[in-house]
């Protein structure tokens, strides 16, 4: 199962880059890789896990600015097609073929 977060923050001003950073670098540290520019996915066990990383997500988010989350199957990830450009190496690396221990 992943979790796909979509966000869209300002950065108008130094306050509101600082919000994004922040928030960025949780992502980072929560284990959620770069899929896209604003767009992260993490590998979660189950609906359980899925909770947790949600309520973890929630108590991150910035003030401003439009954030996303989407659950889906690991055979949802993998049946999307890539049109323009390269899968990034921890998406080569990481299938849904494998199974990651905690």
């Amino acid at each position: 199962m992943r979790l796909i977060v979509f966000f869209d923050l300002p950065v108008t001003t130094k306050e509101r880059k600082r919000a994004y950073v922040l928030f960025r670098r949780f992502l980072l540290q929560d284990g959620y890789d770069m899929v896209q520019w604003s767009v992260y996915a993490r590998l979660v066990n189950g609906i359980d896990d899925a909770g947790k990383h949600m309520k973890r997500l929630e108590t991150n988010l910035p003030k401003e600015g439009s954030i996303r989350c989407l659950q889906i199957s690991e055979k949802q990830f993998a049946g999307m097609k890539l049109l323009i450009g390269k899968a990034s190496f921890q998406e080569k690396k990481v299938t849904r073929d494998q199974m990651l221990l905690f």
